[in-house]
C-alpha cells in the first residue's frame, strides 16, 4: 500500500512537470503576406503593370495614404514565450512603385532594419497650455462666468 501511494506521487509529480514544461514553449506565428520568393522575383520594372502584379502576388497588404501609386505587401513572423509580449523575429516588406500609366516603376524589398522601437515617455504626452491641476479646472471658473455686466465679464475686466 506504501509503494503503491509513492508511486502515485512520482507520476503526479512528473505529469505536473511536465505539464509546466509545455506551457513555457515558443510560441511562433506568421501574419502577412505569403509570398513565393520566385514570383516576387518575376516582377520587373517597365514590363509588369497592377493588373499583371495583382494576378502575380494578389491584393496588396496596404496601399499607399499618401500616393496610391505604392502597393505594400507586408509580412511578420514573431516569437512569444509564455505570457510575455510578442517579438517580431523576421519580418518582409515588398514596395511597388507604378508610374502614371500604371507600370511597375520600381520594386524595393525591405526587412528587419526598417523595425524601430518607440517607448513612450513616463506615460505622458507632453502638449502645449496651462499645466492645471485637477480642481483647478473643476473650480477655476467659480465667480467669473456672468458676474458684472451683460457679457459676462468680471469687475476686473468687463468684457
Amino acid at each position: 500500500m506504501i509503494r503503491n501511494s509513492r508511486s502515485i506521487r512520482w507520476t503526479l509529480a512528473a505529469l505536473a512537470v511536465a505539464v509546466t514544461a509545455t506551457g513555457c514553449t515558443r510560441i511562433r506565428d506568421h501574419k502577412g503576406f505569403l509570398g513565393d520568393p520566385v514570383l516576387v522575383a518575376g516582377i520587373q520594372p517597365g514590363i509588369d503593370n497592377r493588373d499583371s502584379v495583382e494576378k502575380t502576388l494578389g491584393r496588396p497588404t496596404l496601399v499607399s495614404q499618401f500616393d496610391t501609386n505604392v502597393w505594400y505587401y507586408v509580412s511578420r513572423d514573431t516569437k512569444q514565450l509564455a505570457f510575455r509580449n510578442p517579438a517580431p523575429s523576421g519580418q518582409y516588406v515588398l514596395a511597388i512603385q507604378f508610374d502614371k500609366t500604371g507600370s511597375v516603376a520600381k520594386v524595393d524589398k525591405t526587412g528587419m532594419e526598417k523595425i524601430v522601437s518607440v517607448s513612450p515617455d513616463d506615460e505622458r504626452t507632453p502638449t502645449l497650455g496651462r499645466d492645471r491641476g485637477f480642481f483647478r479646472e473643476l473650480f477655476g471658473n467659480i465667480g467669473s462666468v456672468g458676474a458684472v455686466g451683460e457679457g459676462g465679464g468680471t469687475a476686473d475686466n468687463p468684457n
